[in-house]
């Protein structure tokens, strides 16, 4: 009877669909978060398993679940992909709406700006990947992402330090300006405020929560891309600034912050053959992603803690995961373990699209696009991970709602999936 009543609970324990934890459980994760600072910046990867190992013993049967109740869409199952002959169609409510925006301008006060560099990386992407889709629109688009590059270019000048940095905007609206507000309250409360703000944008983390790097890695990867369509060595230089910042970083506790820091450097390695970035890039995965994935248990493959379980920062680690694998060594040490790493954050979402629904729409695009352009050895070595069927999935309800006059996805997203259509013809 005891045996029937513990499988029960622990059934039901599976059900759950939100992190919930107790008091106790939280201050004892909160007292090990020390502990896997120091551990982090030993760097010591034993001693941050360690820690880690003992957090999974706090989370219990909690591990893996988020932090809010995960919601998916209906797939629209009869919708067709994307016609390769129809890109312009496709886009060109996107691109009329760039036009329109066209907030990046060089010299604005960025006090007064409640728009985060991740915009002007996004749309910069989206640009040059509907250019390599459909070369006729280049004419069109390769200047709005050139202004977006500029006005990068210019704030990271302005900022000093090399970072792409963040507006020091107070009382700004969106999430990432929710966190940016408590962010500077506590600088001002510790008088460091005017240490960390230049020219109004925040500059430099003396409280190394590692926020800095979410844009920092997207900008310092839209400028590489840029100098890869233009040749225009000031994008490379901007983007070797921004991968000598994001090596230089602390890692941090929050596994996805650290994750934005490894794609561009492992995109730097890809540019420049650099030892230095590869070997930062290495050191990211090892303490500061990798470590917080469950490898057993019923939800092998996520991330224990319930803020990175969530689907858009499971997403997030498995795009700059397959930046990494694009360009690690077959013979480094590292590498199975790598591709470990991916295969499980792979298996542990993608049968998702198709067994319940779209749980996340832009992350996972980006993501899984990055996996399936991975050379056909890596992804042999991969084995089956639902990569195309997720895709699929994603790309016919995107298609469906553009078609139908309706924004189901990114700029980004919806341009990495036209890409994709093309390839398909080819």
């Amino acid at each position: 009877m005891r045996l029937l009543l513990a499988v029960l609970l622990f059934a039901g324990a599976l059900q759950a669909q939100v992190q919930e934890l107790s008091t106790a459980q939280r201050q004892a994760l909160r007292d090990l978060k020390p502990r896997l600072i120091t551990a982090q910046r030993g760097p010591d990867p034993a001693a941050v398993r360690a820690v880690v190992s003992e957090s999974l013993r706090i989370f219990g049967d909690q591990a893996g679940l988020p932090e809010v109740k995960d919601v998916y869409r209906a797939p629209v199952a009869r919708s067709e992909l994307f016609s390769a002959d129809r890109i312009a169609e496709a886009f060109g409510p996107y691109a009329d709406h760039i036009e329109r925006i066209r907030w990046w301008k060089v010299g604005l006060d960025p006090a007064k700006l409640n728009h985060a560099l991740r915009e002007t990386a996004t749309i910069t992407r989206a640009c040059l990947a509907v250019a390599r889709a459909e070369p006729k629109l280049a004419v069109r688009l390769l200047p709005i992402a050139r202004e977006c590059g500029d006005f990068m270019l210019w704030a990271q000048s302005e900022a000093g330090t090399g970072v792409i940095p963040f507006p020091a905007l107070r009382d700004g609206s969106g999430r990432s300006f929710e966190v940016s507000e408590r962010y500077l309250d506590g600088l001002e409360k510790s008088g460091q405020l005017a240490s960390v703000v230049r020219k109004g944008w925040v500059s430099a983390d003396p409280t190394e929560d590692g926020g800095l790097q979410f844009d920092n890695g997207l900008g310092g990867c839209a400028l590489l891309e840029l100098f890869a369509a233009t040749r225009d060595q000031r994008y490379l230089d901007g983007a070797l600034k921004a991968a000598d910042w994001a090596a230089s970083a602390p890692v941090v506790p929050n596994w996805n912050y650290n994750s934005f820091s490894l794609q561009l450097l492992a995109q730097a390695y890809a540019a420049t053959h650099e030892d230095r970035y590869l070997v930062a890039a290495r050191r990211k995965f090892l303490i500061g992603v990798q470590p917080g994935q469950l490898i057993d248990g019923p939800r092998a493959g996520r991330w224990a803690d319930a803020h990175n379980a969530r689907p858009a920062y499971h997403y997030i680690m498995v795009r700059a995961l397959a930046s990494l694998v694009a360009v690690m060594p077959k013979d480094d040490a590292e590498r199975p373990a790598l591709l470990a790493c991916l295969r499980l954050a792979l298996r542990a979402r993608n049968p998702e699209f198709t067994s319940k629904g779209i749980m996340n729409i832009d992350s996972s695009i980006e993501a899984l696009a990055a996996v399936e352009n991975l050379p056909s050895a890596v992804r042999e070595e991969l084995g089956p991970c639902d990569v195309a069927e997720a895709l699929d999935v994603l790309e016919r309800y995107v298609a469906h709602g553009v078609m139908q006059g309706k924004s189901s996805a990114g700029p980004e997203a919806c341009s990495l999936l036209l890409e994709r259509a093309t390839r398909r013809v080819k």
